[in-house]
């Protein structure tokens, strides 16, 4: 049995990783590599294996940096299924289309700079992957009910677990049978934050011969989530009616953008947040909460009964979901008041660039970072305090508070990876720390050392195991 980390060794996007045994070769994810100039060129790189002789893909959840490059692996040769739960399916028929229309959009944009510039950089001479490729990709997903076996071959069966990450998010238990033999490999793709509004907590696993977990909080701890909706609301009640300005908010369509708007609904409920315009600004923030209200057998108890009541938004809740480009535009005109909520959640893409483009500069306006942003993109810079960003070509001073609300994130923190690591009952043989910047990969290793007795190890970018 051999193991190959690809992606999101030492780094946090672009989770793939390569599993040959029992006569089969499949992938565990296919991630798209976010942040930086490099990434462009990492995600157009050769994979070290050829498409067309993966056999399948199990997928752990939808979001971009673990499903993004599937497009291109069907484009390039991969014929086998992609298995991943039902609601992953689902979500992807709008992750994955919008994800390739942002890909032609900015290709075309290069070329169209190229001929201005009459260079031709080899970057913009080849387009990752189209929508129609990315349509294509959607006719190979098998979506399967959390907890029922799967057998994507003959030598290897496997099983989806919740990982209480986002909606539909999973825990991947394989077997695979070789020689006689059966052994037992767990992925843990993202594990969330137990305790969290809309998806249920993580499933504990019991046991695994080799583990691979992912450590992006491993190294700190997040807000107790009672006093990080208090700084949510010092932030909002002081923007809205003291300074009078407007609040952005970065958002993953998928996953934050949903818990955001029942924490705010919530809230405004109890009285404890004043009269708020709240603008989704993102289509696809709009399909994914549809096909979140289609899936309430994910969904923990609180939610449900949420939904099942039917509870129109409170008295003081204006909630606008924007669909076209007019009505995006139309939002740059609004001063006060409002708190606009856009994708990308990392501010290198889409709509969210524009507010922040007509707000940083503006001393009354606030920007409220929710997620976690990886190195080199723009909402990482903001995060460190960076007081100029260029946006579009240009530079932009940031005098806008920057307020970063970690307690909201849908990873789960030090404590809670530990927590559920000891929910174990056989210790693995070996432990992959995964998907953690290099510093947080390689410590949080040493804590999961320390406390349990384990093998654990931060693999380098590349590296391959004999198992």
């Amino acid at each position: 049995m051999r193991i190959s980390f690809i992606g999101a060794a030492r780094e946090v996007t672009g989770s793939c990783f390569l599993v040959e045994a029992g006569g089969a070769r499949f992938l565990v994810d296919c991630g798209m590599h976010q942040g930086g100039r490099e990434a462009r060129e990492r995600n157009l790189a050769p994979w070290p294996f050829a498409p067309e002789d993966i056999d399948f893909v199990l997928l752990t959840h939808a979001h971009i940096d673990h499903s993004g490059l599937l497009p291109r692996l069907c484009a390039l040769g991969f014929r086998g299924p992609v298995h991943t739960t039902t609601a992953t399916a689902d979500l992807l028929s709008v992750m994955l289309l919008d994800s390739a229309f942002i890909q032609e959009s900015e290709w075309t944009r290069a070329q169209r700079g190229n001929r201005r510039q009459r260079q031709r950089q080899a970057a913009a001479a080849e387009l990752l992957y189209t929508v129609a490729q990315a349509q294509a990709c959607l006719e190979q997903l098998e979506g399967a009910a959390y907890d029922t076996e799967v057998r994507p071959h003959a030598s290897v069966r496997c099983r989806f677990r919740d990982a209480g990450h986002i909606l539909g998010s999973a825990i991947v238990e394989v077997w695979i049978t070789d020689a006689g033999r059966t052994r037992k490999l767990v992925f843990s793709g993202d594990i969330g934050q137990p305790g969290r509004p809309i998806v249920r907590d993580p499933t504990p696993i019991a046991e695994a011969e080799v583990l691979v977990v992912e450590s992006t909080y491993g190294n700190r701890l997040h807000r107790p989530l009672d006093a990080t909706i208090d700084e949510l609301v010092q932030v909002i009640d002081d923007t809205l009616k003291r300074r009078q300005g407007n609040i952005v908010i970065p958002a993953f369509a998928l996953g934050r953008t949903q818990e955001l708007l029942f924490l705010l609904a919530q809230l405004r409920r109890e009285g404890r947040l004043p009269p708020m315009q709240v603008f989704v600004d993102s289509p696809m923030a709009d399909k994914v909460t549809a096909i979140t209200l289609k899936h309430p057998e994910f969904l923990d108890d609180e939610t449900r009964e949420m939904l099942s009541l039917r509870r129109a938004p409170p008295a003081g809740l204006s909630l606008r979901f924007t669909r076209s480009v007019d009505e995006s535009m139309a939002l740059n005109q609004v001063k006060a008041g409002a708190i606009i909520v856009a994708a990308s959640g990392m501010c290198d893409a889409g709509r969210i660039k524009h507010h922040l483009r007509h707000n940083l500069g503006r001393p009354e306006c606030a920007i409220i970072i929710i997620g976690f942003q990886a190195e080199g993109t723009l909402g990482r810079r903001l995060v460190d305090g960076q007081k100029h960003v260029r946006l579009f070509g240009e530079e932009h001073a940031v005098r806008a508070s920057v307020h970063t609300i970690g307690g909201l994130s849908a990873h789960g923190d030090r404590d809670a990876l530990l927590g559920w690591l000891g929910r174990f009952t056989t210790p693995p043989q070996r432990t992959f720390v995964v998907h953690g910047e290099e510093a947080t990969a390689c410590g949080f290793a040493q804590a999961i050392a320390e406390r349990f007795g384990w093998r654990a190890e931060a693999p380098v970018p590349g590296s391959r195991f004999e198992l």
